[in-house]
């Protein structure tokens, strides 16, 4: 049972956090010389290490003393608490930029937190909708369906007699996660001193970033209708129906799906035809979520899946997406394309071009490494070699050895990719990723260039041309008022220099004006208007 209290101020909590970030350093001094293989054992640094270690045992809490780094990591996450905990889950991702050890002992953080009293719960849904509990509810279960970092839910049944799930945010998150948030984005900025590599304040900013977005149930509620119009055409793909009218800042009203977990024994003995049905449409789904919406489930894992009567595939948990803005979505749509069909130096390419370098950074070099990766798995798609989600997985975390970075979406997009292929192979031992894949991804690569897609661009940037329409005829009329003072005020050479260096400046002034209305780059139509006054500027030279 959660006991409520209200949150710790700003310096107490600093002082808390102060305390354990003082224990992991000790304790992974202490780690480090306690793990260090016997042939590595010699030496003044490993001498001085191992003269701090023993006064720094002391002053590590005893029941860490023994453990290697890693595991001391995730459990000061746990003891600092939810947003803490959050932080350890998003950075367990993060494989690109940390160890695997890490990473992997982070995964295993804490998903189940102590619940708020339902006494509570119910306070916190009337003070939310600001109506009593007994107007909209006719039953709200007293056990909890699940309580996580941020928010805990119950299944209830409307006055109407629609089941559905409530959804609560925790009382005092929102304080704790802006509290924790001042001291987490300070710690990063300290860090990047020392550790830049790792960009520990770029990570913390992504972290606050979307965990903010999360305490914020409305967002959840606007992505579930974003998702359900996106798949509007594909009945078969289910997301949880939103009750706006019972739903706030603070409490979600959802539908309730009434399904089975694709990991469960349930799921395994389905029939076969039903089995495959369900990854097809799993696979469709995140597919076109990924590279033809560019707005996906950033928080996949088997517990938010369903596989649903039908058979459809449900999808719920939707607090975390993830965005890809068109040129993005574009260029991983023709990495995701090239990779699938074999051409691996058109998918180093596109995927080079996605990492931002950092200091130090080695492009050709990533570029060369992915090119090689990519022609070791060409051909082989299942888990008794390399996954397809496991390729991208292996070419995204080699990136930190480069100094090439990748935005958090990638990770993200990898995870879904990852999750897919791990539901799917539980579901159909065997299968094929990479003829699956294709199918999709070569249907969604079409589609870029169907007449009615590339009118609705067109569409979209008209109001773009129109502009550069109307801005034209002024432009060209400034640029030969400045062309004609500039020529009066500068003597000529030679009466034939100056008449071509005129007739070459407005010729390229004219070709720009026309290049503008006909919507062409404005760095190109720049281009030739600079041109065209450099060469009036000096026209004896023409």
């Amino acid at each position: 049972m959660l006991v409520e209290r209200p949150p710790a101020g700003l310096l107490r909590r600093f002082l808390v956090t102060q305390r354990h970030l003082t224990g992991l350093l000790l304790g992974g001094l202490v780690a480090w010389v306690r793990h260090r293989p016997a042939e590595r054992r010699h030496g003044f640094l490993f001498a001085l290490a191992w003269l701090l270690s023993w006064p720094a045992r002391l002053l590590v809490r005893r029941d860490l003393r023994r453990e290697p780094f890693p595991v001391q990591l995730r459990r000061r996450l746990e003891l600092l608490g939810p947003t803490y905990i959050k932080l350890g889950q998003v950075l367990s991702l993060r494989r690109d930029i940390l160890p695997a050890s890490i990473t992997d002992e982070l995964a295993h953080l804490l998903d189940r937190l102590p619940v708020v009293s339902f006494e509570r719960f119910l306070e916190l849904v009337e003070a939310d909708l600001g109506r009593p509990v007994q107007e909209v509810f006719f039953w709200i279960d007293e056990e909890p369906l699940g309580s996580a970092s941020i928010a805990q839910i119950h299944r209830a049944t409307t006055s109407d007699g629609e089941q559905v799930i409530l959804k609560v945010v925790k009382p005092g998150i929102r304080e704790t996660l802006r509290r924790d948030a001042l001291l987490l984005k300070a710690f990063g900025s300290m860090l990047e001193i020392f550790l830049a590599r790792y960009r520990p304040r770029t990570v913390i900013d992504e972290f606050v970033d979307y965990t903010f977005k999360e305490v914020d149930l409305r967002r959840e509620a606007d992505n579930a209708e974003v998702f359900a119009n996106h798949f509007r055409d594909q009945p078969d793909v289910v997301f949880p129906r939103i009750y706006r009218r019972l739903s706030g800042r603070d409490v979600l009203c959802m539908e309730f799906l009434d399904g089975i977990k694709p990991n469960s024994p349930e799921a395994v003995a389905l029939p076969l035809d039903v089995r495959e049905r369900i990854v097809r449409l799993g696979a469709e789904a995140i597919i076109r979520m990924l590279y033809r919406d560019g707005f996906f489930h950033a928080d996949l894992h088997p517990a938010n899946l369903l596989l649903l009567p039908g058979p459809k595939a449900g999808f719920i948990d939707l607090g975390m997406v993830g965005r890809f803005d068109d040129a993005l979505r574009r260029t991983l749509l023709n990495y995701f394309y090239c990779l699938v069909h074999g051409d691996a130096d058109s998918a180093a390419r596109y995927l080079t071009s996605v990492a931002e370098p950092g200091p130090g950074a080695d492009p050709h070099g990533f570029r060369r490494e992915l090119v090689e990766i990519s022609q070791r798995w060409h051909g082989r798609s299942s888990f008794e070699g390399i996954s397809l989600g496991q390729l991208i997985l292996e070419s995204v975390n080699i990136g930190g050895e480069y100094r090439m970075y990748f935005p958090v979406e990638m990770v993200l997009m990898v995870k879904a990719l990852v999750t897919f292929e791990g539901v799917g192979q539980i579901l159909m031992p065997g299968l094929d990723v990479v003829a699956i894949s294709r199918q999709h991804i070569q249907r969604i690569f079409l589609e870029q260039f169907s007449p009615l897609r590339l009118l609705g661009e067109a569409a979209r940037s008209a109001p773009d041309l129109v502009e550069a329409v109307s801005q034209a005829p002024m432009l060209v009329h400034q640029s030969l008022k400045a062309l004609d003072q500039m020529t009066t005020q500068r003597p000529r050479e030679t009466p034939l220099a100056g008449i071509r260096g005129t007739l070459f400046g407005g010729f390229s002034l004219l070709a720009g004006a026309i290049l503008v209305a006909a919507g062409a780059p404005w760095p190109l139509s720049a281009l030739l208007f600079g041109l065209g006054v450099l060469v009036a500027l000096r026209p004896g030279k023409g």
